[in-house]
């Protein structure tokens, strides 16, 4: 079992990105398909505190669920927010990333690198070609 976990959407590309800067440090992690397997209410609970990020700044904004729901509203409590979440996963941001130095929202997808328990073992770009690893293996910023 992997001490990294990753909330993945693989048709996210900051999501794939960020998986693939995991892999690119010689990390196999636990990948959770959170459309397939949500989180429960209060692993979701758990997973915004951890990020110390509010309810709001973990919900994802795009999407005809969202605008359908309303959940722009400033008056929505973070109960509602967060029931329209575990009843629609898509309105959860995404890649989560824990590990055992911290748990991230990785938007960007570069943001894992501060809690990957091991450095880049190569050079790495994103699928745009925007270069994040050197082959100095350095980080790009």
């Amino acid at each position: 079992m992997s001490d990294v976990t990753i909330f993945h959407n693989p048709q996210c590309g900051t999501s794939r990105n960020t998986l693939a800067l995991i892999r690119n440090a010689g990390i196999e992690p636990q990948v959770i398909h959170y459309l397939e397997t949500p989180p429960t209410r209060t692993e979701l609970v758990r997973l915004i505190q951890d990020c110390g990020l509010s309810v709001r700044e973990v919900l994802r904004s795009k999407g005809e669920v969202y605008d359908a729901l309303g959940l722009a509203h400033p008056d929505r409590t973070d109960d509602e927010l967060l029931d329209a979440m575990v009843a629609h996963p898509i309105l959860i941001n995404r890649p989560i990333v824990i590990t055992p130095k911290g748990a991230r929202l990785c938007r960007p997808s570069e943001r894992v690198l501060d809690i990957l328990p091991r450095p880049q073992q190569g050079p790495f770009s994103k699928e745009d070609g925007e270069v994040v690893i050197d082959a100095q293996g350095q980080r790009r910023v």
